[in-house]
This record gives C-alpha cells, structure tokens and sequence, in this order.
C-alpha cells in the first residue's frame, strides 16, 4: 500500500518542488529521498496524509540539498519551515481546470519545450513513467531519450520557465501536448493486456477518468472528445483481451459478446459529437477505425474496407511507423495477405520496434511463408514483450513447428 500511495504522490510533489526551487532535477531527487524516507518512518508510524507527508519531507530534503551545495548562502539556513501543501504550492482554489493531476499535465507542457520533450517530460514527471518505458513509446534509444529530457531540463533551467498553472488564454498552445501526453500514457497501460508487470498499467482508468474530465471542460474541442471515445472504445473491449491462458487475443479474433456495450455507447456519443463540430483530426480518425472494429458486436462483420480506407486517411494526418503498419495489416484483411505484405514492405525497417517484427511475422504468415515467418516471430520474442503477448507470439511460433 506505501508504494502506491508514494506512487500516486508522486506528480503533484515533484511538480511542486519543481515549482517552488525551479529545478526539476532537485525535485527528483528530494522526492526520492523522501520516498526512501516513507518506507521506514511509515512502519512506526504511518501519517494521516501521506502526500502531506511527502511534501514536507521532500521540501526539507530540497532545502538540506540546496545548502549543502551554498554554504555561503545564509539566508537558507534561515529559510522557514514549509508552510505550504503541495495544493498550496500549486493549486489556487478557484483554478478552472478541476483536476489537480490535470492542472500538472497543462503546466507542464509548456511551449517553450519542443514538443516531444514537453511530453516526454511530463509522461516523468507527472505520471512517474520510466525513461525506458518513454524511450521505448517513442521509438528511439533509451540514451537517446535520457538525452531528450536532459536537454529540455536545461533548457527550463536556462531559460528560467516558470511552473505557473496556465490560464484558459493559454490552454491551445498545450493542448495538442495535453492530449499526447494523455494518449502515450493509455497506450502504455494497453500495452500489456494482463496488467502485471509496472505502473504504466495503472495509467489506464486514471486517462480515463482525465480524458472525461477533459471532454467535460472543452466540449467544443473535437479532438478532446475523440481521445476520450478512443480510450472508451479501448477499455470496452478489455475483457475480451485475454485467453484463459493469459495470452492476448487479437482483436480481429476476440469474443464480440464481451466486450462492454456502455463503454461503446459512450465512445460512440462522444465521437458523434466530435463529429457535428466538422474539424476532423487524427484521433477522430483512430477512434473511428476502432468504433468500425467494434461495430462487429452488432453486425458479426469486420468491415475491412472502410477501416482499410481510414487508416489511408490517418496515414496522411499522422505519418509515422505506427499507423503504417497498422494499414499495412488493415490492406492484408481488407484486400489479400500479398497486398498487405507489399504495403508493409514499403516502410523503412524498424527491426528493434516489436509492432513492426510482431505484423511483419503475421503477414510472412499468411502469405505462406512459414519458414520466414517463424525467424520474424522469433525475432519479435527476443524483444521481450509484454507477459500477455509473449504467450500470443509463442503460441503463433510453435502452431508453425
């Protein structure tokens, strides 16, 4: 219970620490100690308010730090005991976002940093996710990555960019980051069906909760309603992600009857809503091909050709790896195996990227071509999937023996 409740305190914390000294990495840090701190002090004695406690630990931790590293600075020793909460620090009373952990995301995509260090930024700070994880959401080296938030640390540092809660003037220049950073954040809880392994898995209702919260405040923002009818349609079909084995089930091949009608509708609502608005986007697009998958609970029948066709059209608002091979394996079931294949054959190699070896293995597949498709499965279980998928791909590699 102590790891999560460190856990869950963890954002708003560190982001008030951060707001406070202006010095992201001296918030981390004093966080860490602080946690360290929890571990053994909670044993004798466990606090009324745990973030409370955290706050006030980290905060002398941070001063302690900060003298330490300034001896010659007097007036820190002299500094008063923290008065502040954490809410204090970061959350005026009448803030008109109405969420604390959703007031962090918007302070910290700040404009100043370049967009993807801005998410990749606040997907740490905020919601604690490793850099490995971050490195591995963003298709690049985890050095690459540590290099990406150590830069845009530098650079708040430098360009002393303050940790203010954004008014409502200031709300589209983040936004588009808001929703990334929400959307990054689902995808990783998704990643591994059986939910066992890291927090990144807890993520899951706390964006679905956010991406409600948010529709709810900007319900003419069409983007907003289509990520959160996205991680709607999403959640519907979770209990259907599972085998009895634990293995992942494919969504062409999962039980319709299981998935959640309540959450289809709300997705639905929200997408229809988006919809009148008349301003597509991307994830209208996304949230449409996953409504089109879903309309199979009503129909018995995946229609392939439309969601082949959206994805052409997704592909043109979001080009990148992933919503290539995505159409890639779209065109296999819509047209045949060999279309799919060629249509995959057109996208620069991403051998390390598991999506890529996983859809490359499954075409090899169905285009008969047992021998390479085997080596591609392989390939794909050597990077470590997640536990629910590395049943799925070892289940596909031995049907092949």
């Amino acid at each position: 219970m102590e790891g999560r409740l460190i856990e869950a305190a963890r954002g708003r914390v560190v982001a008030a620490l951060a707001a406070r000294f202006r010095d992201l990495d001296l918030a981390e840090e004093a966080f860490a100690e602080a946690a360290a701190s929890a571990v053994e002090a909670w044993r004798r004695d466990f606090p009324d308010d745990p973030p409370a406690w955290l706050w006030r630990t980290a905060y002398r931790k941070a001063l302690d730090a900060i003298r330490r590293a300034s001896t010659r600075t007097k007036a820190l020793h002299d500094a008063p005991p923290p008065e502040p909460t954490p809410e204090d620090a970061m959350i005026a009373a009448d803030q008109p976002i109405p969420d604390e952990r959703l007031r962090l995301i918007f302070v910290c995509c700040h404009p100043a940093l370049d967009p993807a260090a801005r998410i990749a930024l606040t997907l740490k700070i905020v919601l604690g996710l490793s850099t490995d994880r971050l490195a591995r959401a963003f298709l690049v080296a985890e050095p690459a990555m540590l290099q990406r938030i150590t830069r845009a640390k530098k650079k708040i540092a430098a360009a002393g960019v303050p940790f203010e809660i954004p008014g409502p003037g200031q709300w589209p220049e983040r936004l588009d980051a808001v929703l990334s950073t929400l959307e990054v954040a689902y995808a990783q809880a998704y990643e591994d069906a059986a939910l066992t392994t890291d927090t990144a898995a807890t993520f899951a209702p706390e964006v679905l909760r956010l991406s409600g919260l948010l529709a709810d405040l900007l319900p003419e923002e069409p983007e907003v309603l289509a990520l959160a009818a996205l991680v709607r349609f999403a959640e519907a079909r979770r209990p259907a992600r599972l085998d009895e084995t634990g293995a992942m089930v494919p969504l062409s091949l999962q039980e319709p009857h299981l998935w959640r009608g309540d959450r289809i509708a709300e997705g639905a609502a929200l997408l229809d809503r988006a919809a009148d608005l008349a301003r597509p986007g991307p994830r209208q697009i996304l949230a449409a091909i996953h409504g089109a998958h879903l309309s199979r609970q009503e129909t018995g029948v995946t229609p392939w050709g439309d969601i082949a066709r959206l994805y052409d059209a997704l592909v043109m608002l979001r080009p990148g790896p992933v919503s290539a091979v995505n159409r890639a394996v779209a065109y296999a079931e819509a047209f045949d195996p060999d279309e799919g294949l060629r249509a995959f054959n057109a996208i620069a190699p991403q051998p390390a990227w598991l999506p890529w070896q996983a859809a490359r293995a499954y075409l090899l597949d169905q285009t008969g071509q047992r021998a390479a498709a085997a080596s591609a499965y392989d390939a794909a279980l050597a990077l470590d999937p997640p536990p629910a998928e590395r049943l799925y791909l070892q289940k596909q590699r031995l049907r092949l023996n």
